[in-house]
């Protein structure tokens, strides 16, 4: 059998072995071999942090976005990916059920969270978030929970949707305020407002200022850029 530490703790089965440590420094995951009911060997696994992810965290805490991860991994695993990716705080050791809980922990403190994920066990972390981002090489489950599915497997998809989503907003509030302002000004002076002053807008200047409205905002929305 290949089992994990946990289950040689289940079990009552003790490993002294120096280099057993050293390898768990280095953020790798050891599993152990049993044959005949005892300890036989020792493999070490590790991620390969993407390049991209560096990157990506990088750029949200740019951007002022906190970056956390949650693992199931051991602390020493969790701590070496997070030295080496720059994120601020990490969860490790976390069971699948718990993940939405740690959320929920997350939001008490009034922060608004994303949370990405692509496994079954990510599902209910995703829909406890108050954004749910999945990953589209994912699973079914995780994809129809969450509330953005990216279709490509890249995490540097994630800040270019962040990014997206404030230009996007911003172009909204810029319009919002345009017609705001426009009709303001516009529908009294149609309305005959400023009549005694010798002005006064016959109904089809009045249909081509309202239309120039519409334009002027189709325009200023074709200008969005991330």
């Amino acid at each position: 059998m290949v089992v994990s530490e946990g289950y040689l703790n289940e079990i009552s089965l003790n490993v002294n072995e120096k280099r057993i440590n050293e390898l768990k420094k280095q953020g790798k995951t050891v599993v152990f071999l049993i044959i005949d009911g005892k300890v036989c060997g020792a493999i070490a696994l590790a991620d390969v942090i993407r390049k991209e992810s560096k990157e990506a965290i990088k750029i949200l805490k740019d951007t002022g976005i906190k970056c956390i991860m949650l693992t199931g991994d051991s602390r020493e695993v969790a701590e070496w990916v997070a030295r080496e990716t720059g994120i601020d705080e990490f969860f490790a050791e976390v069971l699948p059920q718990e993940k939405s809980a740690k959320v929920k922990e997350i939001q008490r403190r009034g922060i608004i969270t994303a949370m990405v994920g692509d496994g079954i066990n990510d599902a209910p972390a995703l829909a406890q978030a108050d954004v749910g981002i999945a990953i589209g090489a994912g699973t079914d489950v995780a994809i129809e929970t969450a509330d953005i599915i990216l279709v490509k497997n890249s995490p540097m998809d994630v800040p270019f949707l962040i990014k997206l989503a404030r230009s996007t907003y911003k172009k909204m509030v810029q319009n919002l305020l345009w017609a705001t302002g426009y009709n303001l000004f516009a529908i009294p002076l149609a309305g005959g407002l400023f009549y005694k002053w010798g002005i006064l807008l016959s109904p089809a200047i009045g249909a081509i200022l309202m239309s120039l409205s519409t334009v002027v905002v189709a325009i200023n929305a074709r200008f969005l850029k991330v």
